[in-house]
């Protein structure tokens, strides 16, 4: 075998590799019909495209992800109102889920509603993010490609700590830098504490703070030692999500209205209901008694269905 030979696999077997090593398999949808029609629609199409290349084409990471590893996640914007030409405002749905061990199930990570999402976006202009130049030329046109990155790094943050105990850190802590050093002006908001108490400033906040590290153990417990464990001993999974949940309500009432509990709560109501309606009725009883108080929303329907 020729030395030039074995160059072209070596270099065919890196291609492959690095089509396979980014982290994302991210679906970007820009919904735009509240626009008035002298906003010419087609460049929300390419702003779609721009974003999508983004999430999907950008290393987030130093890990290598294959095909089957990548995490799957959904961006939803609703352009709600055109400030000018060129500067929307929009409501920003971020949904990410990860697979269970031994199913074809998707268990949610995230499913989240960012309403103070305002940006600038001119057709063909370069969608790219540098971490150490958050902030940008023009703030409204770097608060694009900030938000998302905030949301991808929080992504990773809780995909990580739901497969190894705190090892998410990393990018909760990337996430932080973007609020630090957010792009700032007149328009843009929920990157600072007193915008309000549910943002984007909050959920770093509350994952960044050191007081607050049992978070981490309630997701790692959660997924690891409780979904995907589901499999194979399904008693002992249901008592592990139980401690989780015991683990959230304890912290929740030490510290009232934190974010993180009701960000982690959201959408989970109706695979804690499948997860727990086998269950030996202590078990039962139990589990509505935590989840009553740790999702008030949907009380009525842990009490009905978990009886």
């Amino acid at each position: 075998m020729t030395y030039k030979y074995c160059y072209s696999i070596l270099f065919c077997l890196f291609i492959s590799l690095a089509v396979n090593a980014q982290e994302l398999q991210a679906k970007v949808t820009v919904q735009a019909q509240r626009v008035y029609n002298n906003v010419d629609k087609k460049i929300f199409n390419t702003l779609q495209t721009q974003l999508t290349n983004l999430l999907n084409n950008r290393k987030w990471t130093n890990d290598v992800y294959q095909q089957q590893e990548k995490i799957e996640c959904n961006f939803l914007i609703t352009i709600t109102d055109a400030l000018d030409q060129n500067t929307f405002k929009a409501n920003l749905v971020v949904q990410a889920a990860r697979p269970v061990y031994n199913t074809a199930y998707q268990s949610a990570l995230m499913n989240y509603q960012d309403g103070d999402f305002t940006f600038k976006y001119v057709e063909y202009q370069p969608v790219e993010f540098n971490e150490n130049r958050v902030q940008g030329s023009d703030p409204a046109v770097a608060n694009l490609t900030a938000t998302f990155a905030y949301y991808v790094y929080m992504i990773l943050g809780f995909d990580y700590d739901s497969f190894s105990a705190k090892s998410g850190q990393t990018y909760f802590q990337k996430a932080q830098n973007i609020v630090t050093n957010a792009p700032d002006s007149r328009n843009i908001s929920g990157w600072h504490s007193f915008d309000g108490t549910r943002n984007r400033y909050w959920l770093a906040e509350n994952l960044n703070n050191v007081k607050y590290n049992i978070i981490h153990d309630v997701i790692y417990s959660y997924y690891r030692l409780g979904m995907d464990k589901m499999y194979e001993n399904e008693s002992d999974a249901r008592k592990n999500i139980l401690d989780a949940l015991t683990k959230l309500q304890a912290f929740n009432q030490e510290n009232l209205n934190t974010m993180i509990v009701q960000f982690f709560m959201q959408s989970k109501s109706q695979e804690l209901i499948s997860i727990f309606k086998k269950a030996p009725q202590p078990e039962r009883y139990r589990a509505i008694e935590l989840l009553s108080q740790l999702d008030i929303a949907n009380i009525n329907k842990y009490k009905q269905e978990l009886k």
